[in-house]
Parts: structure tokens; sequence; C-alpha cells
């Protein structure tokens, strides 16, 4: 089953979240919105509008092509320096619980 436009970009996003370790608050500074805003639009009870896929691309440092490309793609064009490292975190983001148990 293909994935909808509104489905790749939902994806895409929450892949770059989980890469650079970033939350919705974060997201939502960066677009000017409230951490409410971009939750309905992970969730799909709102769309992300043209304007906030360019905003949320230029935030992460990729093309915005490859935002509505899905994302491994979003991933794939993250650059380096923007991504998580092990022992490292961005944000707001919690550890994962593998993280936690090997501290």
């Amino acid at each position: 089953m293909r994935m909808t436009l509104e489905e790749r970009v939902r994806a895409a996003v929450a892949a770059l979240m989980h890469a650079t370790g970033e939350s919705q608050t974060d997201i939502a500074a960066a677009l000017g919105v409230s951490q409410a805003q971009v939750s309905r639009r992970q969730s799909g009870s709102a769309a992300w509008s043209l304007a906030d896929c360019d905003a949320v691309a230029e935030h992460f440092g990729i093309d915005v092509l490859d935002l509505v490309a899905g994302p491994t793609r979003a991933f794939e064009a993250l650059p380096e320096e923007r991504r998580r490292r092990p022992g490292r975190r961005g944000g707001t983001a919690r550890a994962l619980p593998e993280q936690e148990a090997s501290r």
C-alpha cells in the first residue's frame, strides 16, 4: 500500500525528530507555532501546509523535496552534524529504553 503525501510528510517529520533527538516543542519553536499545533499535524487531524513543509525542511537543513519524499529520503538527506550521536541528546528528547539500560 502506498503512503499518501500527508502520511509521507508526517513520517518524515517523525523520522527527523527521532534522528536529531528533537521534540514537537522544538519543531513548534522553529515554526513559530504551539506544540499542540505540531501535535495535530503529526496526528493527522490538521495538515502540514506547503509553508510548514518548507520551514521544517529548512530547520533540518534538507531540501523540501527530500521531506515530501518520505522518511527514508529525509533521513538520508539530513546533514551528519544534525544527527544525534550515542550519548548526546538533542532537544528535549528522552533516551531510548535500551540507552537508559546501558547507562
